[in-house]
């Protein structure tokens, strides 16, 4: 390309650049709303009247007002019943639960005094296994939350604690089908969405969230009495390990993505017997650097370490070059497939990975890598043991 061409080309755009682009506005969690429209419907259940907004104290002690969507109510006298809606809004973040209508029924509870009881409702999960610090049974609402929505409660409902009780029951219309789109039918929550949050806030893109999920889910295979566990980096890698380890029970996959440190002591915490990790070529270089977190944004790919192993499998030096100066661990992949190097090159780096785990995460545990290509198709697999 000539000069003048180089001057009007697009300039190159890297992995993490797309993080500049992404917008960056807050929003609420599921246990903030279920709080704010507990609080609605505690206030209309009181007056007689359910306002068109309430300022309601977040977790984290901040207080923030939400609209009251909608709401309405039943029966009369001590039968009566207010509902109150509050739409969830999740800022940026790409929430399966952005725009659900966390809904609160309030009603009284005579001669019960002081009591507040939290009740689930239609689209809030049902717990089936332990290991996530709730009742097995009980409904998907974590502690912090359910803190929250008894304090918001207690807070606008006066003297009538003195006397009665109140039950507060949270439901979101739609949260079976919102619930699909997450990871709770793993963990033993089925029917619904959770009720989460341990600040009220929701930060985009949130890596905070996604590290807690490797944890509880780790946590969850634990206390089910698995004794193996298998960290992918994604979807496709995942469906690619379940395919190489059909014997291994649906708990024991857990996506880890980018938490290589959150899941790999998560698994020496709970003194698992064996860890498997399926990965492709970018990710299982990044594991080879040592990295706790393998995300674009926090560090590029180390294209040392692709060169040193095509070198070893004995690619040609002026690809070897050609490695070191690309772009992608991509590159180096396909142009070692294309002489039949594949296979060797990858166990190369699998090695490395599983040196650099050992080294960092030290344990009892068993470690095994599988690598699949980018289609998911299985090039090898390499045993600790196999080892030097």
């Amino acid at each position: 390309m000539s000069d003048l061409g180089q001057a009007l080309a697009p300039a190159r755009v890297r992995k993490g650049d797309g993080r500049r682009a992404r917008g960056n506005r807050s929003g609420f969690t599921t246990g903030a709303c279920a709080a704010a429209a507990a609080r609605a419907a505690t206030l209309g259940l009181l007056t007689g009247v359910l306002p068109d907004s309430v300022l309601c104290r977040l977790p984290n002690g901040q207080e923030h007002r939400f609209a009251v969507s909608g709401g309405r109510f039943d029966g009369e006298g001590g039968e009566r019943v207010a509902h109150a809606v509050v739409v969830k809004d999740a800022g940026d973040d790409p929430d399966a639960t952005h725009g659900a209508h966390l809904t609160a029924a309030v009603r009284r509870l005579p001669q019960r005094a002081g009591e507040v009881l939290l009740q689930g409702g239609f689209g809030v999960g049902v717990v089936t296994k332990d290991g996530l610090g709730l009742a097995v049974g009980g409904p998907a609402i974590n502690p912090v939350p359910r803190r929250n929505i008894r304090d918001n409660v207690i807070a606008v409902a006066g003297e009538l604690l003195l006397h009665d009780g109140l039950e507060v029951t949270i439901s979101v219309p739609g949260g079976d089908a919102m619930a699909k789109k997450t990871l709770n039918a793993r963990l033993g929550i089925i029917g619904g969405i959770s009720i989460l949050g341990t600040t009220g806030i929701v930060r985009p893109y949130s890596t905070a969230a996604f590290r807690a999920s490797v944890v509880q889910a780790v946590d969850v295979a634990a206390k089910q009495g698995q004794t193996r566990v298998v960290f992918t980096t994604g979807g496709r890698t995942e469906k690619f390990a379940m395919r190489q380890l059909p014997e291994l029970d649906e708990a024991c996959f857990v996506q880890m993505g980018d938490f290589v440190k959150a899941a790999f002591q998560s698994a020496v915490k709970h003194r698992l017997a064996r860890v498997y990790l399926g990965a492709m070529v970018g990710k299982l270089t990044k594991i080879c650097q040592g990295l706790s977190v393998t995300h674009a944004w926090k560090a590029e790919i180390d294209r040392d370490i692709l060169a040193a192993s095509a070198q070893e499998v004995g690619a040609p030096p002026d690809l070897v070059e050609a490695i070191r100066a690309a772009e992608t661990a991509r590159f180096a992949a396909e142009r070692l497939a294309n002489l039949g190097l594949s296979l060797a090159f990858h166990r190369s780096l699998a090695g490395k990975a599983i040196r650099s785990l050992k080294s960092a995460y030290p344990g009892p545990y068993q470690l095994s890598i599988l690598v699949c290509d980018f289609e998911g198709r299985f090039i090898c697999r390499l045993e600790e043991d196999e080892l030097a």
